[in-house]
């Protein structure tokens, strides 16, 4: 039993080191899988530290400026108005709340993102886009949206607008989306860290804003450029009006044979005011019988 003891004793470490190698590399393969779940909801939670800082700043700047305030007044020595100076500050410290109350909501906001994330994080199984994808088919929807104008003819000559780069809201459009361009990873199993998918998650939101804008700007072009209100209201009696007109115009189809058909007449009508030359005898009437004798053929019966 010696030797089995000497053995262990040299080799007892092995199985502790193979443990946690194995655990190691355990940990080293699903983390990334794990972190890229939970990216979406790292960046909720970057968005809310910084909304937090913000929020705390904004309360120092309102506080500083009620100092000022009251330093101002101090110094003209008029305790309830104040000169300009205190004026001045009084419209610093309006400010300062202003931007204190734009900070809460933005935490406010924050706070509901992470709630939301949270919940998604939970939501998401095998097989479910990770946020990332779901952030790149977002990009890409909006993409192939606008290429469709590039490329379809028919829209193209009906919004002329979303071709003109020199127009405010398809320019915003642009730079939004050579923005979004700048910050979207290679591939989807890039490894990103909670900031830049926060900012690649806000260009890809204003991609969206944007085109949402210029498609109603657009739209609202082509809408003016129809026909007024007024014209339509002068051509519509005329349309309606139409069907009447053309019948009256044109007789129903028994009037219509009836007319055009020849009409018979035993007689030739007679030329006007011409008088009639007596012909006789009658070529197309003249008799084959014989004649009796002492017939004049030039008087009349």
């Amino acid at each position: 039993m010696d030797p089995w003891f000497e053995l262990l004793g040299a080799w007892w470490w092995v199985a502790p080191t193979g443990v946690g190698a194995a655990a190691a590399g355990y940990g080293a393969v699903t983390s990334r899988g794990r972190r890229a779940r939970r990216l979406e909801l790292d960046a909720a939670r970057y968005d809310e530290g910084l909304a937090h800082q913000a929020l705390q700043a904004a309360r120092v700047d309102v506080r500083t400026a009620r100092a000022e305030v009251l330093a101002a007044r101090a110094r003209s020595g008029l305790p309830s108005i104040g000169g300009r100076a205190a004026i001045e500050a009084r419209q610093v410290l309006l400010s300062a709340k202003q931007a204190e109350r734009a900070a809460s909501l933005r935490l406010r906001a924050s706070r509901g993102r992470v709630k939301a994330s949270r919940a998604r994080y939970r939501a998401l199984f095998t097989g479910s886009p990770l946020p990332l994808e779901a952030l790149m088919s977002r990009h890409d929807a909006v993409t192939s949206r606008w290429l469709e104008y590039e490329t379809d003819a028919a829209k193209a000559l009906s919004f002329p607008q979303m071709l003109d780069a020199q127009h405010p809201s398809t320019l915003a459009f642009l730079r939004a989306q050579r923005e979004a361009h700048g910050l979207r990873p290679a591939s989807a199993r890039d490894r990103m860290t909670p900031p830049q998918f926060a900012a690649y998650r806000d260009a890809v939101s204003a991609v969206e804003r944007t085109f949402a804008e210029a498609e109603r700007s657009a739209q609202g072009t082509a809408r003016s450029d129809l026909p007024t209100a007024g014209w339509r209201d002068a051509v519509l009696p005329l349309v309606e009006r139409l069907p009447g007109l053309l019948a009256a115009a044109m007789p129903p189809a028994a009037d219509a044979s009836s007319a055009s058909a020849p009409q018979h007449s035993p007689h030739p009508p007679a030329a006007a005011n011409q008088p009639r030359t007596p012909v006789w005898p009658v070529p197309a009437r003249r008799s084959t019988h014989p004649r009796p004798a002492g017939h004049d053929e030039g008087a009349r019966p």
